[in-house]
């Protein structure tokens, strides 16, 4: 009988201990991935309205450290308080998030099936390759007609804007779809790629503190 109590005890106090990681981590990355959300920049082959930003990085290293609940906690956190700054009603908000989500969970479950230091980097180069492929999707149905129809912003001016990329390079934009796989989805690609490097060489000596302080 003493031994059942003892067990449930431990089993709760682990809980306990389960709880707080997940909050503290969860708060912690979501705080920097505000900050990186904030320090945005053009990249210079593309457009002037596509921004570069580290802020999915936190959110990979969430779902990699906790769990992938707290990656997707760290995705709709941060869009949710940058939201008070929005230039797009919530959308760019909405797109960010959805994008987040289509990189965490697809990599933290690969890597969970294998969990060794070539699956992570096999995982991490699948969930950017499916989140690039799922931003045309975002962008061709989400993003643009939002600028088109609330912001009144033409999809001719858009096309023009990668018309007029340096070296010509987007002179063979001709409608959205161009635009969007010949330029988008790489960009999307090496963005998450980046933020996803950088988690796999950060990843296991932040583990390491992580579980001594456990």
């Amino acid at each position: 009988m003493s031994t059942t109590k003892t067990e449930n005890k431990t089993t709760i106090q682990v809980m306990k201990v389960s709880s707080v990681k997940f909050l503290t981590i969860t708060a912690i990355l979501t705080a920097i991935a505000v900050v990186l959300q904030y320090l945005e920049f053009p990249v210079p082959i593309m457009p002037s309205f596509v921004k570069f930003d580290f802020s999915d990085l936190p959110a990979i290293l969430a779902a990699f450290l906790v769990s992938p609940v707290s990656g997707v906690f760290v995705c709709l956190l941060k869009n949710v308080i940058h939201m008070a700054v929005s230039q797009s009603a919530g959308v760019g908000e909405l797109c960010n998030f959805i994008l987040g989500v289509a990189m965490v969970l697809p990599a933290w479950f690969i890597y969970k099936y294998k969990p060794t230091k070539k699956n992570a980097l096999l995982a991490m180069i699948a969930g950017s390759l499916i989140t690039a492929l799922i931003s045309i999707f975002v962008n061709y149905y989400i993003t643009y007609p939002f600028y088109q129809n609330a912001m009144h912003f033409p999809i001719d001016a858009i096309l023009a804007a990668y018309n007029k990329l340096p070296g010509d390079i987007g002179s063979g934009v001709v409608t959205l779809w161009d635009a969007l796989i010949w330029f988008n989805m790489p960009f999307t690609f090496a963005k998450f790629m980046i933020d996803s490097l950088i988690v796999f060489f950060i990843y296991k000596p932040l583990a390491n503190a992580v579980r001594k302080e456990n």
